[in-house]
């Protein structure tokens, strides 16, 4: 069996599990955000040059997920994993924390940036595409996609090949940005040795 076939079954079976199960309730399936917290200072200076990205913007309805449109998650997380080659800012840039869309190498808030424009581009609302900072446990930062979906929240990272729902990463999750204003930041209240102690 081919790796495509196997990469495929793999997604199929990742998505009857979320539908089994209901991604439990939607309060441990979706971040609890607080109020507005600082952007980061790379996304501030993203703002500046790409100011149509960072606007208010409409609120919509979490997205459905279909099997058509995990197949997009899914799709589009692999497809930027293995076409960008991951290399520091420092080294492309000749300086730290540059956000900018990749064309074939970059860092983790690169990736992001075009998992997010090309779900854009695949009819996904805006305020459902939301870049996450997060801490690794190792204490390093980083950052991924989350995807707002009527089965929760769903992480798409360059570190993982599968689309998985937030809770089951092992990441501390700090901040993303607003549903209501893509320049915004929001603060977010990780409590989940709470909430995977209510799903066993």
């Amino acid at each position: 069996m081919n790796s495509t076939a196997t990469f495929g079954i793999a997604a199929l079976a990742a998505f009857a599990s979320l539908a089994l199960t209901g991604a439990a309730s939607a309060r441990t399936a979706s971040m609890v955000t607080t109020g507005t917290t600082s952007q980061p200072i790379g996304h501030y200076e993203f703002c500046q040059r790409y100011r149509a990205a960072c606007q208010p913007q409409r609120v919509s309805n979490a997205v459905p997920l279909t099997g058509a449109n995990w197949k997009t998650l899914v799709e589009v997380n692999n497809a930027v994993n293995t076409s960008i080659f991951p290399r520091e800012d420092i080294a492309i840039h000749g300086k730290a924390d540059v956000w900018s869309y990749p064309t074939s190498e970059g860092d983790c808030e690169d990736y992001v940036l075009l998992k997010q424009y090309m779900l854009q581009q695949a009819g996904f609302p805006t305020s459902a595409l939301l870049i996450t900072v997060v801490l690794q446990s190792n204490g390093e930062g980083h950052a991924v996609l989350t995807v707002r979906t009527d089965k929760g929240d769903m992480i798409l990272d360059n570190l993982a090949d599968q689309v998985r729902p937030w809770y089951e990463t092992e990441y501390l999750y700090l901040k993303r940005q607003s549903e209501r204003n893509a320049g915004e930041w929001v603060g977010i209240s990780d409590d989940r040795s709470l909430l995977v102690g209510s799903l066993r």
